[in-house]
């Protein structure tokens, strides 16, 4: 038994979006036979919310046989890289194309020249030498075999009009005959034929530039199952849901349940009907891409010399840094699945067979779609084969089934800050389905009327989802917003003072209810950067972006609720290094706890003396400076009026005096110095042994 050999094509047509059914023209054999023409219809679908659907043909050929395919010409490269062909029976099936190439290009490469309009003159003109087969016009039996020898005109016999003859080699000489006579030409040689056929093949595919021709050549034998698959781009499909809130929903805070019914909407914008066609919708977002397989790629080569001997000229080459694909990491996100669960199958195991789950939608009154993962995405399959016709749409029961639901107002807490506003009609649904419900519009009905329009994103099985379709004109709301900072802890240890603070952020949203009925409101109040919620205790729900409090609104009453959020602040001080008037307010300040203000007054006495003392240093210091200096000026003085006048005596009294002085004042610079330190370091000393 042979195995089915599954085929990967990198060159080959896409077929048309709708996805025709593949039509099997027969292959002739040698005698000239044709072994029967068959079909490979159409069987299935899977339309993906990426843009991009999976065809699948499945059929019976017998014998050999060639599929002719005519593609759209924008989606060729999407069937390059995706097409898979199973046939039992082909070892070797050939696939062709015609290349990406200009028109005239390729008539021009064949042994007869189409690409210029000729008329058979031209064309006989060109094939000098070639043999061909004539039949004279009324007379079958004068049939002339002979080679093109030359296309001359001449003029008809007593008029002026010059007709064209064509000369021919034959066994018996040369032969005329008048083209006008000729009732049938065929040239002899069976390629001449073949180019012909080829050349008028692709003038009539190029009467429309959209569609390409691809021919599958399978040669099996007997009669077995072919099958052919590939991913193309389609319409996006859509879903549309229907929520009936008339019955069981929520009343003064007690849940309930609502109707959904969901529709999907598709699109078959291709060139052939659909017909009985097993659909499967997917939710989810795969990578898809486009790369350009189609047009023939030419690498670039570089140009070198002859190698003529001595005259070649040498080369070097540069090194080339070889870049390499990164790994590839696939993490893949399997739905969660609540109350009747469906088993997930590989993407390859979806193609090959269609998911039968049990439907996932108790009760209802239309027939809904089977819900299954598909891979990693989630599928639903239609209920029964599906029939579209070409340039059609169609609405398709997705699901309908009961889920929780829950009503209340929706208060966007940052919308209503500093002004009156009406909250939300709202409704908080869960998903108890047990199935992903993809997004899409949702419209609302309450009371057996119309009540508004919602929008509602992925929603998987289990979650919970708020939806919103109007405004309460019966509420209003409104919200303030204060602030304040104050001291929560200060601690010293080290030298270092670490001052915690808490920022304070507080709004007040207050509801007023006109209405004779209680009602629910759900208080979205939008998350402070860095805040951590202090009052109330906790929210009833969190967003990444928001707090949610669920609260009772009485009947014309008035609801008040504040949601405070503090932020903390961390001040660091190193006491050492600052000024005194800086410990002083810190020492005063009434934020500061009076045990940290008594040790920074403390602090403080012993930065003043530890002050003083190096000022006292600093003014000895200077003294003596001043002193030294002044002793310069009288020695010079002295050398001036000599030491033996009157007043060079005068300068050796004033010099002996200043000596005397500065012998104390060193003694007097020392002490103080010795005070200096003693008082800073008794004071660094206060400061680093704290701790408080």
């Amino acid at each position: 038994m042979k195995f089915f050999r599954l085929l990967f094509f990198s060159a080959l047509f896409v077929l048309l979006l709708s996805g025709p059914a593949l039509e099997a023209q027969a292959i002739r054999d040698a005698a000239g036979e044709a072994p029967g023409s068959a079909a490979v219809p159409l069987r299935r679908i899977v339309i993906y919310s990426s843009g991009v659907a999976y065809f699948e043909h499945s059929g019976t050929l017998s014998g050999p046989a060639r599929l002719r395919l005519p593609f759209k010409f924008n989606t060729v490269n999407d069937a390059l890289k995706s097409l898979v062909l199973n046939d039992p029976a082909s070892a070797s099936p050939l696939i062709s194309y015609p290349l990406e190439q200009n028109l005239w290009e390729a008539l021009q490469s064949l042994g007869i020249d189409l690409s210029g309009d000729p008329g058979i003159t031209e064309i006989l003109s060109q094939l000098r030498g070639e043999e061909v087969e004539v039949s004279a016009a009324g007379s079958i039996a004068d049939r002339i075999t002979g080679r093109i020898t030359a296309l001359d005109y001449r003029l008809r016999e007593g008029g002026t009009t010059a007709e064209p003859w064509l000369s021919l080699s034959t066994s018996g000489g040369i032969r005329l005959v008048n083209l006008k006579e000729i009732s049938a030409l065929r040239f002899t040689d069976p390629r001449i034929g073949a180019d012909l056929d080829r050349a008028l093949d692709l003038l009539t595919g190029s009467r429309n530039s959209l569609y390409r021709d691809l021919t599958v050549s399978l040669s099996g034998e007997g009669s077995r199952p072919v099958s052919l698959s590939y991913v193309i781009p389609a319409p996006v499909w859509k879903v549309s849901y229907r929520l009936d809130l008339s019955a069981g929903t929520a009343v003064a805070g007690k849940a309930g349940e609502a109707l959904l019914q969901g529709w999907a909407i598709v699109d078959n914008d291709g060139g052939t009907d659909w017909q009985d066609v097993e659909l499967t919708l997917a939710a989810g977002r795969p990578v898809s891409f486009i790369q350009d397989l189609y047009p023939p790629y030419y690498a670039p080569r570089p140009t070198l010399p002859l190698a003529i001997a001595g005259a070649a000229e040498a080369e070097t080459w540069e090194s080339s840094d070889y870049i390499g694909g990164e790994e590839v990491y696939e993490a893949a996100a399997r739905a969660r699945a609540s109350g009747n669960s469906v088993e997930a199958k590989s993407m390859t195991d979806a193609y090959r067979e269609a998911p039968r789950p049990a439907p996932s939608v108790a009760g209802g009154t239309v027939d809904t779609a089977r819900a299954a993962s598909l891979g990693d995405q989630f599928a639903f399959t239609v209920k029964g084969p599906v029939s579209l016709n070409r340039r059609q749409s169609a609405m398709l029961p997705l699901a309908e089934g009961k889920i929780a639901a829950a009503r209340l107002l929706i208060l966007p807490g940052g919308r209503a800050l500093g002004r009156t506003i009406h909250p939300y009609l709202g409704a908080e649904l869960g998903n108890s389905t047990g199935m992903g419900l993809p997004a899409g519009p949702l419209t609302v009905y309450d009371g057996g009327a119309y009540a508004g329009d919602a929008l509602i994103e992925f929603f998987n099985a289990g979650e919970k989802r708020l939806i919103s379709w109007g405004e309460d004109l019966s509420v209003t709301a409104s919200a303030v917003e204060t602030g304040s900072r104050f001291v929560s802890a200060v601690s010293i240890s080290g030298g270092l003072m670490t001052i915690s603070r808490r920022q304070v952020f507080a709004k007040t949203y207050t509801v007023k209810n006109t209405a004779g009925d209680a009602k629910r409101v759900l208080i979205e109040h939008p998350l402070t950067p860095g805040a951590e919620l202090a009052e109330p205790a906790g929210p009833d729900e969190k967003t990444p972006s928001a707090y949610r409090f669920v609260r009772p609104l009485p009947a014309g009453g008035e609801l008040v609720f504040t949601v405070r959020e503090e932020r903390p602040i961390i001040e660091r001080i190193a006491l050492v290094q600052q000024r005194p008037e800086t410990l002083l307010g810190y020492a005063s300040g009434q934020e500061i706890p009076p045990n940290v203000r008594a040790v920074l007054q403390k602090a403080l006495e012993l930065k003043g003396e530890a002050d003083a003392a190096q000022s006292a240093f600093a003014a000895t210091g200077s003294r003596r400076e001043f002193l030294v200096s002044e002793q310069g000026r009288i020695r010079q003085n002295l050398e001036a009026a000599g030491n033996q006048s009157p007043q060079g005596q005068e300068y050796l009294r004033r010099l002996t005096a200043l000596d005397g002085e500065l012998d104390k004042l060193a003694r007097d610079l020392e002490e103080a110095e010795q005070r200096a330190q003693k008082t800073q370091k008794a004071y660094e000393d206060y400061l680093g042994t704290l701790k408080i």
